[in-house]
Formats: structure tokens, C-alpha cells, sequence
């Protein structure tokens, strides 16, 4: 991967002036020399790698994993029906269909197809990728469909009728944007997108909210709320109840404050007086439920509380506000689901999962504890808000998936579906442990290993972290990452460091802006834990991570290269100099800071990877990966970086998906051969034991 031609010698590019400007070209997503860059780096990847005699292998086992006709068919409860998407070998874009409730329960399905991708991306002549769909209450026929070429945020989106099972003629279209939308009625859609010359902010999202009647041009659409420039989201919703649907808008200040509106039937929205650092998660007999970010009112960050959305409609004001549930200092909420009689809430325990029932009565929310799913992951993937049908699903890392059809409030749990285990755990054992951070912090963290492994530092042991955006990384099932690492010989720790939401707000806040650091240390506490043990040592230790969590992997390298012999660095964040600059970036600066504020980049570039290359460190050979057409992340960020490592002579790998969108791939068989590079390439540089 060194001496190409396209790229100037460090000694050429004057590092004393700025070298990373000389790289500025690789910000040309489709530029042509960058491209052809892009492709050199590729070919040079996949020759080093697929001459592996083991690749073939490797990639096989996970295509014949991702198109199993034996996973799981998640879906999407709605009147009588469960909606699924599906994907396997013979539809590798996938296709849209519904069963009824009473055959899916009875394990006999008799699959209905609304709408096969493959088909219209044939007809069309396009790359198109299945987004969702936004479907109008429980009974009406009409949907939005997502579809984006090849996988990016920006999508087109068009109306469909499931009783026809065709898109609409003269339906609702939008052309491609990155759009937010909902249905407002059945005549009426709430939309954020690209309205054309200034309507978006510098983070290249929509900044004006818009109502568009049935059976009027686009250009036509009324006016509803327009933001500043500087501001991140504009994003629409309805929230199903009991009586029907209501409207809500809210309004991304940046990306952790929001202002919140109720959208009445007629007149100007109506702003609710809520803290900025909130979120809305339902309505349920007549209470809004609204999760606290931070302390408000007597109440804590973390804790779910209530109101009278009519009382509010009536005066304007907030009354009578009830505490929900309050997970405490040791727990989070992660999903709030509602059902006809119940709300409940999937939340987790030092980091172990829960579901709590709540019902309201007599003006009081009253609760239990539900006995489901043992130390396993549990997740209600779906719920419906008109009856208490409940989709749960469970899994653990040694734990297969499995699928229950649930109705508490009638006492029936039903295993649906569960799925064969996909790789050999004989012999493996899972632990929960607790590393001390620098600061004196503990920090949770599981390992998965061969119990009669020798405690000699000789086990080849992969770590994945995240750290951010206040997303919890839980133990679930991987069927890929046991297949081809577990199954042959190697060890897992999954870091749950401070920037995700294992503890709620207080653990996400804990490592913002200049305290981002934090992250990073407690990563590194993990590995020095794990290493102290006697799992393993640096020579047989690596890393993965992707997007924020490949920022912490180019954290990792630059910081502590002699803890790391091994780096899979996905889809990430390099550049923080430039990172508000790159497409979705300046949203993300209420997570990291503004580095055109000095004293704010002053903490940023203490840790910046790009900035903090050193051409006389010994680095591990790090396997980079990104997508041209990611629109999130933007690609020159690892483009760059390999770049800058290159002109100052350090080796690494580096593969660009010319399709496939933040996610890196655009189908299973991309995935396959994406998968198959990451291990084998862990395998290459961390055991020389393990085939």
C-alpha cells in the first residue's frame, strides 16, 4: 500500500505547512483522480487479501449466513397483518410483503409480496435500496416508500397502495433529498426536504417544514416553520393512539436541543414549554410521555414523565405532570412501546435487560417488573397502538435470536420463531467485568472466550467499541462475528465506555466536548484490563469500530499503538479539523465541539487523528473502510488519512465501496465480501495459530 504515484512524498508536501490542505482533493467524492486513488488502493486491498487460500471460505460462510431462509422474519405489527422486509439469494435488494397475525402466530405464514426492489430496480435502470415505509393508522392502504440509490441518506419517496399493490398514480412523490416526512391525514403530508436554493442548513439537511395538500403541485406546498441555518433537524412525526393519530414537529436547535410543537387540525403550530434536551416517546390515554435528557421540574435526567396533552390543548400550559418510570443511576430506558391497554418500557440494568408493564389509573401510572427473557438482550421490535399484540425478540452472544408473539395483558407469550445457531459456542463462556478507568471510573465491559484457553497473553482477542451519540452497545447474538472469529479461536470484549447511553444521559454527557477524552481512556482501560488478565497481549489484540466508533479506532492508533496490533477503522471520522465541513458534519458539533472556535479546538486536536500522525511512530496496520456514497460520513475522511500515513511511509489497508451508503454495503453479497476482508485481515495480524 505505499509508494503510489498519486500521492506526494512526505518530504515534498512540506508537513510544516499544513500538509493535510495538500490532501484536499480527496474530498472530491466523485472526482476523478480521486477515484482512480480510490480504486488503485482497492485493487491493491482485495489482491493482498481474497490470495488468502482462506478468503473464499470465509466469504461463503457469511453469504450463507446473511441468506439463510432460516433467520428470523422480523416485522411490523399493523391491524391483522405483519408486515416484513425480506432479503435472501434469490432477492438480494430484498421485497416488501405481509402475512395475517393468525398464520404468522401459527408458524405457517403465507407470505403476500407488495412490492419486489429487485424487480423495480430492473425496470427502473436503477440501484435502488429499500429505506421503510410510513404507513397511515392501522387500516388505511395507503403508504410511503423509501428507496435511495445505492444506500445513501438522500432518497426518493412515493406513495403506494397495498390493496393494488402499486405506487400511486399522481400520488404523493418527492424527488431525492434527504427528507423528513409523516402523514398529517390522508390528504396531507408534513415535509422537511430540499426546497431548492437556501433551504438548507450547513449540515445539508432541510430547514424548512412545509404542508402539502393531496392534488397540488409540490410548489405549492404552505409554509410551517422555517429554522436558522445553523440549526440541524426539522423532523415531523405522528404518534398513533387510541383515538387516532397527532401531529408533532420537532425542532433541532443542534443536535441534543430541541424545541417541541404540536400540530393543530387548523392555525399555527403551537409550541409545547418543554426543556430542549427531551424526547418525545407517545401518547397513551391521553398522556404525553416525554423522556427527560436532563433535570427539569424535580424530575431527573433519564426518567419518562407524563401530561394531558388536553389540558395543554385547553390552556397552553403543563399540569399535573406525572413521574413514568425513573431507571435510576444504575439503569437507562431504551425504547418505549405502546399497546392498547399498556405502555412498556425496554430498558437496561447495568447493562443487563428489562421490560416493565404500566398502566394508568385513577390519574396514576402503576407498575411491574416482568419476568422475560432471563440475562438474555430483549427488544419489542413491534407493538400496536389499537390492540396489545406484542413482537419481542431475545438473544444473548451465545444466545441464537428468537421471536415471541406476546399479549401480557392476556397472559400468552408464543416462541414464534427461533433461529439454529450459526457457529460452534461449545466451550465458550461469557463474563461481565468492570475496568477502572483514568479518572477512577468503573467502566462495564463483556468478554467471550474458550474456557480452557491458557491464561499466557497468547489469545487472539478483538475488541469493539462506540462511545457516543448516547447509543447503548448491548451483547447481542452475531452470527457473522462468531462464525468468523469466535468459531476459530478468538476472543470478544465488548467496551461500554462512557459517550453511549449503558447509564442513561448522565453516562452520554460524561464525555462531551472537552470532556471527549474520557471515551478514549476508558476504551483503553479495557484493553489494559483484559491484557493484565492474561487473555492476551498487544502483539495478539485488536479493535473495531465504525463511524463515531471509527473515530475512537483512529484514536486508538494514534494514542496507544503499542496497545493494538490490529485496527478495523469503518466508515469513520479522521479529520476533526474539517469534520463541520463534510456533509453531515456540522450537526454532529454538539457531540465533539466547533473547531473553528480555538478554544474549543484547542481539546479537539488533542486527540484528532489526521492532526496527531507522527511519521516516526510505529503504528499496527490498520484496515480502513468507507463508501463513496456514504452522504453521512463523508469518505474523504479515511481517504486522508491513508493518504497522510501513506506519504509519511506507514503501511495499512484500505477498501472504498463505490456504493453501499453510511452502512458500507448495498447487499448481502457485498456484505459477504466486506465481512470476509475485516476477519480474515484480524485473522492475518493477530494469531498465526488459527485458521
Amino acid at each position: 500500500m505505499m509508494g503510489s504515484p498519486d500521492i506526494p512524498s512526505d518530504k515534498s508536501s512540506k508537513p510544516e505547512n499544513n500538509p493535510e490542505q495538500s490532501l484536499l482533493w480527496l474530498e472530491e467524492i466523485e472526482g476523478e483522480q480521486a477515484l482512480s486513488w480510490v480504486r488503485q488502493k482497492n485493487a491493491s486491498t482485495l489482491n493482498a487479501l481474497t490470495s488468502d487460500p482462506r478468503f473464499e471460505q470465509y466469504q461463503q460462510e457469511a453469504l450463507k449466513i446473511l441468506t439463510a431462509s432460516d433467520r428470523i422474519t422480523y416485522g411490523t405489527l399493523r391491524g391483522d397483518f405483519v408486515y416484513n422486509f425480506w432479503r435472501d439469494k434469490d432477492h438480494v435488494r430484498g421485497i416488501w410483503r405481509r402475512a395475517t397475525l393468525q398464520h404468522f402466530r401459527k408458524h405457517q405464514p403465507e407470505w403476500e409480496t407488495l412490492l419486489d426492489v429487485d424487480e423495480l430496480a430492473k425496470k427502473e435502470d436503477e440501484n435502488w435500496i429499500y429505506k421503510g415505509v410510513d404507513c397511515l393508522g392501522p387500516d388505511y392502504q395507503r403508504c410511503i416508500v423509501e428507496l435511495a440509490p445505492g444506500g445513501t441518506d438522500s432518497a426518493v419517496y412515493r406513495e403506494y397502495d397495498i390493496q393494488s399493490k402499486a405506487f400511486v398514480k399522481d400520488g404523493f412523490q418527492l424527488p431525492l433529498a434527504k427528507t423528513n416526512l409523516c402523514w398529517e391525514n390522508q390528504n396531507q403530508l408534513l415535509i422537511a426536504t430540499d426546497w431548492g436554493e437556501g433551504s438548507l442548513n450547513t449540515s445539508g439537511y432541510a430547514r424548512i417544514l412545509k404542508r402539502w395538500k393531496r392534488g397540488t403541485p409540490l410548489t405549492a406546498a404552505e409554509t410551517l416553520l422555517e429554522t436558522d441555518v445553523e440549526e440541524t433537524f426539522i423532523y415531523p412525526i405522528n404518534i398513533e393512539h387510541d383515538k387516532g393519530q397527532t401531529c408533532f414537529v420537532l425542532r433541532g436547535h443542534d443536535f441534543y436541543h430541541f424545541s417541541f410543537y404540536l400540530v393543530p387540525e387548523t392555525g399555527d403550530l403551537k409550541q409545547i414549554p418543554l426543556p430542549q434536551k427531551c424526547s418525545l416517546s407517545g401518547l397513551f390515554q391521553d398522556q404525553l410521555l416525554v423522556e427527560l435528557k436532563q433535570d427539569w421540574q424535580g424530575f431527573t435526567a433519564g426518567c419518562l414523565i407524563s401530561f394531558s396533552l388536553t389540558d395543554f390543548q385547553q390552556t397552553g400550559k403543563l399540569k399535573n405532570i406525572h413521574l413514568v418510570f425513573d431507571p435510576g443511576q444504575t439503569g437507562t430506558i431504551s425504547r418505549v412501546r405502546r399497546a392498547k391497554d399498556a405502555i412498556y418500557i425496554t430498558g437496561i440494568e447495568h447493562v443487563s435487560s428489562q421490560i416493565h408493564e404500566l398502566t394508568f389509573q385513577d390519574h396514576k401510572w402503576k407498575q411491574r417488573l416482568i419476568p422475560f427473557g432471563k440475562n438474555d438482550v430483549i427488544s419489542i421490535s413491534s407493538s400496536d397502538s389499537h390492540k396489545n399484540h406484542l413482537l419481542i425478540s431475545r438473544d444473548g452472544f451465545l444466545q441464537p435470536s428468537s421471536l415471541y408473539y406476546v399479549n401480557f395483558q392476556a397472559g400468552i407469550e408464543e416462541l414464534i420463531q427461533e433461529t439454529p445457531a450459526r457457529f460452534d459456542t461449545s466451550g465458550l463462556k461469557v463474563e461481565k467485568n468492570f475496568a477502572i478507568s483514568k479518572d477512577g471510573t468503573d467502566i462495564p465491559y463483556f468478554i467471550v472466550y474458550p474456557e480452557e484457553i491458557k491464561l499466557d497473553h497468547s489469545t487472539p482477542v478483538l475488541q469493539y467499541g462506540y462511545g457516543g451519540f448516547e447509543i447503548s452497545i448491548l451483547p447481542h447474538y452475531s452470527a457473522l462475528m462468531g462464525k468468523l472469529w469466535l468459531e476459530k479461536g478468538g476472543a470478544y470484549v465488548l467496551a461500554n465506555i462512557r459517550g453511549g447511553g449503558e447509564y442513561g444521559p448522565r453516562w452520554h454527557d460524561a464525555a462531551l466536548l472537552e470532556n471527549r477524552q474520557r471515551a478514549y481512556d476508558d476504551f483503553f482501560a479495557v484493553a489494559e484490563a483484559v491484557q493484565s488478565r492474561g487473555f492476551s497481549s498487544p502483539q495478539h489484540y485488536g479493535a473495531m469500530g465504525r463511524s463515531n466508533g471509527g473515530l475512537l479506532m483512529g484514536v486508538a492508533f494514534t494514542q496507544r499503538p503499542e496497545l493494538f496490533n490490529a485496527i478495523v477503522c469503518g466508515v469513520p471520522l479522521l479529520d476533526m479539523k474539517r469534520f463541520n465541513k463534510l456533509l453531515a458534519g456540522a450537526s454532529w458539533m454538539a457531540e465533539y465541539g466547533n473547531p473553528d472556535i480555538p478554544e474549543q479546538w484547542e481539546y479537539i486536536k488533542q486527540y484528532s487523528p489526521l492532526q496527531n500522525l507522527k511519521k516516526e511512530q510505529v503504528y499496527p496496520k490498520v484496515y480502513f473502510f468507507t463508501s463513496t456514497k456514504d452522504d453521512r460520513v463523508h469518505p474523504g475522511h479515511a481517504r486522508k488519512m491513508a493518504a497522510r500515513m501513506e506519504q509519511m511511509g506507514h503501511d495499512f489497508y484500505y477498501y472504498e465501496n463505490i456504493e453501499g451508503g453510511h452502512k458500507g454495503m448495498a447487499n448481502q453479497k457485498q456484505e459477504a465480501m466486506l465481512s470476509a476482508l475485516e476477519y480474515l485481515y484480524l485473522m492475518q495480524q493477530l494469531s498465526k495459530k488459527i485458521s
